[in-house]
């Protein structure tokens, strides 16, 4: 249990239906080192000793199939279905918790490599700030362009950080936020930083450091990475 009887929590968006890996499910269910993505993911918020347990958000049809693959890991308390757009899975992994003090991590399920420091250092710092993000610094060069395909400005590259997931939050701030947003008929979905920059602006949002290897499962080279760095550190 955290600080002061808090929990904390990791939530796992895995409500995507991307397929572009190939095959008829979604890539958060594809097998890699006998895992599912979702178990490996599942996986590393479970092995912290900083996590108290772990909501799982998902698809309607595939609500059945997340509880069979995490039956055994005893941090799992809730599968719940999710919606269209991810902002609805961050409300319904919201409408499960009650306590203002909690602690919320939101994490993408294809994100399967994050790391035991990461989530150690998000925990950490959500101690001393209200909202917090994961990123590691822009490498190439971003052109902001037009609608035509033009160049309309290069933002310099020392101020930009690629983001990564973990998103963290006490459950308050994001809670107050998203009231605020759903009030708002001109909100348009974002991830949740995004809605608390948008909605409650004098909340800093405290950047974490990622790492490289936090990708996002999009390519099939990405898969032979998981593979090579599950099989070597057994998970």
């Amino acid at each position: 249990m955290g600080v002061n009887g808090m929990k904390h929590i990791a939530i796992i968006l895995a409500a995507g239906s991307g397929t572009r890996l190939g095959g008829d499910k979604p890539k958060q269910f594809l097998e890699v080192g006998g895992k599912t993505i979702l178990e490996h993911t599942v996986g590393a918020f479970a092995r912290h000793d900083g996590i108290d347990e772990i909501a799982v958000v998902t698809r309607a049809d595939y609500v059945d199939e997340v509880r069979r693959l995490t039956a055994r890991c005893t941090k799992v308390r809730h599968v719940v279905e999710g919606g269209k757009e991810r902002y609805h899975s961050t409300l319904a992994a919201l409408n499960l918790y009650t306590d203002d003090d909690d602690i919320l991590l939101f994490h993408d399920c294809v994100r399967p490599l994050v790391s035991q420091r990461i989530i150690g250092d998000c925990i950490e710092a959500l101690r001393t700030h209200a909202a917090i993000g994961v990123g590691v610094p822009a490498t190439d060069t971003i052109w902001q362009t037009t609608a035509d395909h033009c160049i309309a400005a290069i933002p310099p590259r020392a101020t930009l950080v690629n983001a990564q997931t973990p998103q963290g939050f006490r459950r308050s701030v994001i809670r107050r936020a998203y009231d605020l947003a759903l009030a708002d008929p001109s909100f348009v979905s974002t991830d949740d930083c995004g809605v608390v920059r948008r909605y409650l602006p004098d909340t800093p949002i405290h950047i974490v450091a990622g790492e490289p290897t936090n990708i996002k499962i999009t390519y099939k080279a990405d898969l032979l990475l998981l593979r090579e760095l599950a099989e070597v550190s057994g998970s």
